[in-house]
């Protein structure tokens, strides 16, 4: 196993890349069928009223494939993985362009901030920025989660 890569292995500055993802059409309905049902999410029909033209994924759904791309890398290194202590949330999130059925996803993350917590010693707060890019690399999400993650053992 990885050493753990605690809070003080964390620079400012420091950056990963994370994906390839390929969204599909199925997954983009279902998941609009069942978290996001707006006409312009489930088919292209109803797109083709909208700016968007054709089938677009829901921004929420672009947002969890962040999440399946970011664990998985997490999960490739272990030390990094056993360091995670959840988040707190998420800060300025933005859908910048529709993921549409077929785009190919990847994206990048760069500590931006980090401090202790004042409450939990044991604990230090990371706020990174995250770009996901689709394959013209061209930005369709941003946002800086504001993650938890275990400070080294005194």
């Amino acid at each position: 196993m990885d050493d753990i890569v605690y809070f003080e292995d964390m620079p400012i500055g420091e950056s990963f890349d994370f994906g390839p993802l390929t969204v599909s059409r199925e997954e983009t309905i279902a998941f609009a069928s069942e978290f996001d049902p707006q006409p312009f999410h489930l088919s292209d029909e109803a797109a083709a009223t909208t700016h968007f033209g054709t089938l677009s994924a829901s921004g929420w759904h672009t947002t969890a494939l962040f999440m399946k791309m970011f664990v998985t890398e997490f999960q490739k290194h272990p030390g990094r993985q056993a360091a995670s202590l959840g988040a707190l949330g998420v800060d300025e999130l933005r859908w910048l362009r529709p993921v549409r059925p077929g785009d190919t996803l990847r994206g990048t993350s760069v500590v931006v901030d980090k401090k202790i917590s004042a409450s939990r010693p044991d604990m230090g707060i990371v706020r990174n920025k995250v770009t996901i890019f689709n394959q013209k690399d061209q930005p369709v999400l941003s946002m800086i989660p504001i993650a938890m993650m275990r400070t080294r053992p005194a």
